[in-house]
């Protein structure tokens, strides 16, 4: 069974973690729309994610050429939203309502289950706001895969390493099954 999945990459060092995400979305029979925030095309780039997912990927919120509302119809085309990896910026603002670009509008248009795996230095992921943020989305509903303890970007080991990536698409497949 074919399932539609919007795949949100934030800007963080784990943005290339989301080639092999949309590579097993692809494998498990997904289709994937990939969504691209712009701090996120430092470290992955839109082509590569294209190429990958067969689909264009969005980065703005408006088509320069054609006005359309891109985070209207990603929202609607969704069944599951996986943001992966999701940096402490992505979480602060969905937890605030801010809806400033084509991820946080489409998020706040969205009805159905969002999925958020977080990645981040440790000391970003311990701070008490970034845990009283992913609190407050997960008594909205929303849904964590959380971060695991290893070897950071920093050289530092702490917990905030993206989670496995076996894990996080089973965890998705698992939502598919609902």
């Amino acid at each position: 069974m074919r399932k539609n999945i919007v795949v949100g990459v934030c800007g963080s060092i784990a943005a290339y973690k989301s080639v092999e995400i949309v590579r097993e979305l692809k494998k498990k029979n997904w289709d994937v729309q990939v969504l691209l925030t712009r701090k996120a095309a430092h470290f992955i780039t839109p082509l590569t994610l294209s190429v990958l997912s067969g689909r264009p990927v969005y980065t703005e919120m408006f088509d320069a050429e054609h006005f359309r509302e891109d985070h209207i119809s990603v929202a609607n085309f969704a069944e599951v939203i996986l943001i992966a990896p999701a940096t402490a910026n992505i979480i602060g603002k969905i937890a605030s309502g801010i809806s400033d670009d084509i991820l946080t509008c489409a998020v706040c248009a969205f009805k159905g289950p969002v999925v958020l795996a977080p990645a981040m230095n440790d000391k970003m992921w311990l701070n008490p706001i970034t845990q009283e943020n992913v609190e407050k989305l997960q008594r909205h509903g929303y849904r964590i895969v959380p971060p695991q303890k290893g070897l950071l970007a920093s050289g530092e080991e702490g917990v905030g390493r993206l989670a496995d990536i076996e894990k996080i698409i089973s965890f998705i497949t698992d939502i598919g099954k609902e």
